[in-house]
């Protein structure tokens, strides 16, 4: 698929735009890039604006050339920041944003940044509390893993958390696809978005203000978040959708592409 970059807040930042319509950002989760959306650009291009994009330090987007230590991070308003600045780069004034696992709190951060750009949002696999404090310790210890070590060791120790056991079953050339996401990315630009998630806050009092369309996507066979969590943001956002996938791990969007398709479709079609 083509991509486009432009320089964003000093970063050069690689996207795909396609289609036109309604704009729909998909924002990749850790530690992956813009390529996890490439099912959802082909099946929603036709109808809306598709545009992703690699986050910064991710995928074929610029590593900011900073010491990588540990205080160096790229905290989720960062992001959200980017994914605005590259809306403005594309004349978008208002998008429907779309967001799984971190970029899912990229989406809440830019919800809570720019609450005027926002035309919808849509967050999968993913929850709003902040970290406990065990939980932004073992972040900081992996993000310097992934600097000792590069991404293929501590990334790759993720899989099995990733995809539910059914899906790496019926579909093996997607443990490829995920595992390939997963090597490629650039240990300092994954190292420094772990130490900004460690920093981040609760966002359930922004879902609380969320006054756009909404839709949480959840798998039940998620080890990194949960239905429960899910049903927590659904409470949250007045009116917010939610749609459980059984038998789904922690990438919905790949596991049951048909599935997730058909749902935004449905979503986005409510949407003026």
């Amino acid at each position: 698929m083509a991509r486009n970059r432009a320089l964003i807040h000093g970063v050069s930042i690689s996207y795909c735009d396609r289609g036109s319509g309604l704009a729909v950002v998909f924002v990749h989760g850790h530690p992956f890039d813009q390529s996890m959306w490439d099912a959802q650009v082909e099946a929603l291009s036709w109808k809306y604006r598709a545009i992703t994009l690699d986050l910064r330090g991710y995928g074929a987007s610029e590593v900011p050339d900073v010491e990588a230590t540990t205080l160096e991070a790229t905290t989720l308003e960062t992001m959200a920041r980017d994914v605005c600045g590259l809306l403005d780069h594309l004349r978008v004034e208002r998008a429907v944003v779309v967001g799984l696992s971190m970029g899912g709190q990229v989406a809440m951060a830019f919800a809570d940044l720019f609450p005027e750009r926002l035309a919808g949002l849509v967050l999968a696999a993913t929850f709003a509390e902040a970290d406990t404090p065990e939980g932004a310790a073992a972040r900081r210890a992996m993000a310097e893993r992934f600097v000792q070590e590069g991404s293929v060791l501590p990334g790759g120790e993720m899989m099995p958390k990733l995809l539910a056991a059914a899906s790496v079953k019926r579909d093996p050339q997607l443990v490829v696809k995920v595992f390939t996401m997963i090597a490629n990315a650039p240990p300092a630009g994954a190292a420094a978005a772990l130490r900004g998630r460690a920093l981040r806050k609760d966002y359930l009092s922004t879902l609380r203000g969320v006054r756009v369309p909404a839709l949480i996507v959840a798998g039940t066979e998620d080890q990194y978040s949960s239905v429960e969590k899910a049903r927590q943001m659904q409470e949250a956002i007045p009116g917010a959708r939610l749609e459980v996938f059984e038998g789904v791990g922690h990438l919905p969007n790949l596991e049951d592409a048909d599935r997730f398709n058909a749902v935004l479709h449905g979503f986005l079609a409510g949407i003026g």
